[in-house]
C-alpha cells in the first residue's frame, strides 16, 4: 500500500507581547481579514526557517524560538493534502512595518475575538488551538459536499 501523500505546507505565527496580539489584515480576495502572519514553506527549507522568514517578510520582525502549537489541515478533492502549521512566540525584534500581504497592529486578543465580522475564515476556532495546550488540530472534512470541521 503506497503510504505517500502530496502535500502542500504552510505556517502561521502567532506573535504576542504581554496582553497583546500581532494581527494582519489580510488582503486577499479568497482568504482575507485579520489573522496571523504566515505563509509557505519552500523547497528544501526547514518548517522552522520558513516561519521565522515568512514573519519578517509579512511583519519586519524577526522571530526566536517559534514553538509548534498545532495544525490545521484537509485533504482535497484530488487527495492532496494542505497543512498548516501553527506557531506562537513572544520572541522578536525589529521595527513593524506592513507588506503587501496587508497591514499588522498590535491587539489585545479579546478586542480581536470580538471583531467576528473582520475575522478571516474560522480564525476564532483556530485561535483555540493556538491558545488551549488540549487541542493540537483544527481538522476540516467534507460531510455530504459540505465543509465541516472538528478541533481535536
Amino acid at each position: 500500500m503506497d503510504r505517500t501523500q502530496r502535500t502542500e505546507i504552510v505556517n502561521m505565527c502567532m506573535i504576542y507581547s504581554g496582553e497583546l496580539i500581532l494581527v494582519q489584515d489580510k488582503i486577499n480576495a479568497e482568504w482575507g481579514g485579520l489573522t496571523f502572519p504566515g505563509g509557505h514553506v519552500e523547497a528544501a527549507e526547514s518548517l522552522t526557517d520558513a516561519v521565522i522568514r515568512e514573519v519578517f517578510e509579512e511583519t519586519g520582525l524577526t522571530v526566536a524560538s517559534p514553538r509548534l502549537c498545532g495544525i490545521k489541515d484537509w485533504v482535497n478533492d484530488d487527495g492532496s493534502r494542505y497543512m498548516v502549521l501553527f506557531y506562537k512566540t513572544d520572541k522578536f525584534s525589529g521595527k513593524l512595518k506592513p507588506s503587501c500581504e496587508g497591514d499588522v497592529f498590535w491587539m489585545p486578543l479579546d478586542k480581536l475575538l470580538s471583531m467576528t465580522d473582520r475575522l478571516s475564515l474560522d480564525m476564532k476556532d483556530m485561535i483555540k488551538v493556538f491558545l488551549d495546550d488540549d487541542l493540537s488540530e483544527f481538522f476540516y472534512y467534507k460531510k455530504n459536499g459540505k465543509w465541516l470541521y472538528e478541533l481535536k
